[in-house]
């Protein structure tokens, strides 16, 4: 049905007042907001910005972690006609800047203090912002800045504005049509500016209803709203689907409170970035380490049987007697309470996308009995496009098109996409948008993959990102830097990790070592060491990530497309690739071009054949000072398998 998002919020108000639509811990307590309420607080919000000067198609700025009242900020802007742009809560104030002038925003709602102070910062350089709004009052009591005010201070004017103007929101509501721009999102700038993807009410809302027909989602769901807003995946889980299924979201106390409140909500839906899924299972694995030699015994036990029965199980395919007795057992004694500590008791479906996942670490979640899934999508397509059917889950592919969808592989093995979901366009850039849009109607979306017999999609790298070895014994080998990198984060002392190789006789890379992980098992050994880049340089550490290493080295000689692939040299960074040191972007994905160009002392040691190389890092800490980070960095020689044939 063809609808807005304050329609469907409005309509969820009348149908069921009481039922609750969004949650927030404060102070320990979870405090409800009904759907009655957030109706009159998005009504109050919407006449307090009419009366402030926000008017139709003016772009409203949110900043901050997922918090009711900023979500019902962007509902009430949408009720205007404006348009919300989400921007990264942990960003520098520099980096707000161009998004600001881009989208020449003249409001700006946000958290907290933190916010307030960066955009407080920026207004030398983005001059046209005048007006700012705070949720969190905290630390801001002397500030008398111009055009500053509380959240609070809107709705009271926004109640006064609606007395005197009763008709206004209805009307303005009335007004909003679906092909009306609904959101803005600006990519996470790899290479360059970052651009605005410009998304209507019905390209976002047409995704979320394929998703939810596919996956049965009902009213009677349960979401945490933990990663940013600003991400399209955040987003259109607790904002998109919220609405049109009408569950209830769940805002975390802070990012500290994420696993205790994760626990106590017990989603049945949950979404996440292989990175979290990583870091879980990283947690689980430093636990075990301190478990007693029974308890270690047990899970490792238990986890072999649950690698061989719990997927197939949890694809619904029959199972022998003994191993279904067996895998039993293991659900009460190791199954049952692991997914009850990481929170995943109730969850009936989980989804992990934005980069690929490692297929070990998909295959652990499986085994444990909770049903993750891939999908496959990005900002401009709203999300969905493939998605895993529930009796088809393979760890190495993303899915079938779902409802809606086209799906399309050039020659030279990119993949483009049809559906009405797509972006309408890029916010002032019809150069950018020309190159990715085709005049059919194709998205070209930069990804090489192929649909394997079955009909599911396989996607292999980047395709920027996947090249060729050339010299060598592996001359011609193709070499796809991702699929090697997520081989070695499956491992829990490796956080993140780039793989070089394009163009080159064999592949190198740069190790971060996960310095929680490391650390324990350092302690574990008595092996004292003084911060991350002592830690990093120990003989020990190195020794671990060879192992580490070698292990996918044999993992790839059996891949026939890939065992070119293998690393045969590698280093441990200094330093943790970190995103405001412009390495990494707010989502986590490594910037390879400018890592190989900041570094390129480094790359030229791990191919000149040198056995250590120095290095000094300028860095940018938390609280904005600027500094920088030495070492001597040890280049260790890793094993490397001949390509195992296959049996005839």
């Amino acid at each position: 049905m063809l609808t807005t998002f304050p329609r469907l919020m409005l309509d969820h108000a009348k149908q069921r007042p009481d039922a609750p639509a969004l949650r927030e811990k404060v102070y320990g307590i979870w405090q409800t907001t009904t759907w009655a309420e957030l109706a009159l607080l998005v009504r109050r919000l919407a006449c307090g910005l009419a009366h402030a000067g926000v008017k139709r198609g003016d772009h409203v700025v949110v900043v901050g972690e997922n918090r009711p009242r900023l979500y019902a900020t962007m509902l009430a802007a949408q009720a205007l006609g404006a348009i919300p742009i989400p921007l990264y809560q942990d960003a520098a104030a520099p980096e707000y800047t161009f998004p600001i002038n881009n989208a020449e925003v003249a409001y700006a709602i946000v958290e907290d203090q933190e916010q307030v102070d960066k955009m407080l910062e920026l207004r030398e350089n983005c001059p046209q912002l005048r007006r700012i709004w705070f949720d969190d009052p905290r630390g801001l009591r002397n500030y008398n800045e111009p055009g500053l005010d509380s959240i609070d201070a809107l709705v009271a004017a926004g109640q006064a504005h609606d007395a005197a103007n009763a008709a206004l929101f209805d009307s303005e509501v009335e007004r909003c049509q679906p092909e009306d721009v609904a959101a803005l999102f600006f990519t996470s700038g790899t290479t360059g500016n970052p651009k605005g993807v410009v998304h209507t009410h019905f390209t976002l809302l047409d995704r979320a209803n394929a998703g939810k027909n596919f996956d049965h989602l009902s009213e009677r769901e349960e979401v945490l709203a933990y990663l940013p807003p600003a991400w399209i995946g955040q987003n259109i889980f607790s904002y998109a689907q919220w609405l049109a299924c009408g569950y209830v979201v769940n805002c975390p106390e802070s990012a500290a409170t994420v696993m205790i409140d994760l626990k106590e909500i017990g989603p049945t839906y949950y979404f996440a970035p292989p990175r979290i899924f990583e870091g879980l299972l990283t947690t689980v694995m430093i636990r075990m380490e301190d478990a007693s030699r029974l308890k270690r015994w047990l899970f490792h036990r238990f986890m072999e049987v649950a690698k061989r029965v719990g997927p197939t199980l949890m694809d619904g395919k029959p199972v022998g007697l003994a191993s279904r007795l067996t895998y039993a057992l293991g659900n009460f004694v190791i199954y049952g309470p692991l997914r009850n500590t990481l929170g995943f008791n109730r969850v009936r479906v989980a989804y992990t996308a934005g980069e690929a996942i490692g297929p070990d670490l998909f295959t652990f979640y499986r085994s444990i009995g909770i049903n993750l899934k891939q999908l496959y999508g990005s900002t401009e397509t709203a999300v969905f496009v493939c998605l895993q059917p529930d009796d088809a889950v393979r760890a190495d592919t993303v899915g079938v098109p779902i409802e809606g969808v086209e799906i399309r592989v050039t020659d030279s093995g990119e993949i483009l996409v049809k559906s009405a979901g797509l972006l309408k366009g890029y916010y002032k850039n019809p150069a950018a948008t020309a190159e990715v849009l085709s005049a059919d109607g194709w998205y070209h979306t930069g990804d090489a993959g192929f649909l394997d017999a079955s009909g599911q999609l396989k996607i292999i790298d980047r395709a920027k990102d996947v090249g060729r070895l050339v010299g060598g014994p592996a001359d011609g080998a193709m070499f796809a830097p991702k699929y090697v990198e997520n081989k070695l984060k499956f491992f829990p002392f490796i956080k993140e990790a780039v793989a070089f190789g394009d163009k080159r006789e064999k592949v190198c890379a740069f190790v971060n070592i996960d310095f929680e992980a490391v650390g324990n098992w350092a302690e574990r050994r008595n092996l004292p060491y003084a911060g991350y880049t002592d830690l990093a340089g120990k003989l020990e550490v190195l020794e671990l990530v060879r192992e580490c290493v070698e292990k996918v080295n044999a993992d790839l000689a059996a891949d026939a497309m890939l065992t070119g692939s293998q690393i045969s040299r590698f280093l441990v960074l200094h330093k943790e690739l970190d995103a405001d040191d412009g390495e990494m972007t707010r989502t986590r994905k490594v910037k390879r071009g400018y890592i190989n160009e900041k570094y390129q002392v480094l790359v030229d040691a791990l191919y000149g054949g040198k056995t250590e190389q120095f290095i000094e890092t300028a860095v940018k800490f938390e609280d904005g000072r600027s500094g920088s980070v030495s070492a001597t960095l040890p280049i260790v020689d890793a094993k490397v398998f001949p390509a195992m044939k296959k049996a005839a």
